[in-house]
């Protein structure tokens, strides 16, 4: 894990529950990892969900959605541009595979409990659908050790958040 393959780039994996912060705090790393580790793009789940069109949500269609971001972001990694996909992709499956598969790989994990998400109207899908929902009725599958963990209450700023996330990421790496 601390030591990078040079000429590939690195893929950070950031998942969690719908409305954890993923997406935002994803966009605060984004500079600070391209002053540090090189180019970088930014990934988000629910962008790649309307570009592409994709409507199912079950548990299944979950899971091979998951894997195709996997092999997106190791296609894009190879050709040595970072890569920051937010994503909920709970599933432990998927998890396995990017580890063993995507060379610079470091799975970060924003833990949230869905009653602060709900609390603090952090996603309007929690309002607004009642099936098919990742800590819901759907049960989710959360990183057994990431290699970063934060935990998000909405009680501090995303800065302080994506912070953290930055020194530990910068202790993962001696690039």
């Amino acid at each position: 894990m601390n030591n990078l393959i040079k000429k590939k780039g690195i893929v950070f994996w950031v998942t969690g529950l719908p409305g954890s912060g993923k997406t935002t705090i994803a966009k605060k790393l984004k500079r600070q990892i391209e002053n540090i580790y090189g180019k970088t793009i930014i990934i988000s789940g629910d962008d790649i969900r309307k570009i592409l069109n994709l409507k199912d949500y079950d548990v299944k269609k979950r899971l091979l959605i998951g894997l195709s971001y996997s092999k997106l972001v190791n296609f894009i990694s190879s050709q040595n541009i970072n890569v920051i996909i937010a994503t909920v992709s709970l599933f432990r499956k998927i998890h396995s595979y990017n580890r063993k598969t995507i060379t610079n790989y470091c799975e970060i994990y924003i833990e949230s409990k869905t009653k602060d998400i709900i609390k603090n109207k952090k996603k309007r899908l929690y309002f607004k659908y009642k099936k098919n929902l990742v800590g819901i009725d759907i049960k989710p599958e959360f990183p057994v050790k990431p290699h970063i963990k934060v935990y998000n209450n909405f009680k501090k700023p995303v800065n302080t958040l994506s912070k953290s996330i930055l020194n530990k990421i910068n202790l993962l790496y001696k690039y």
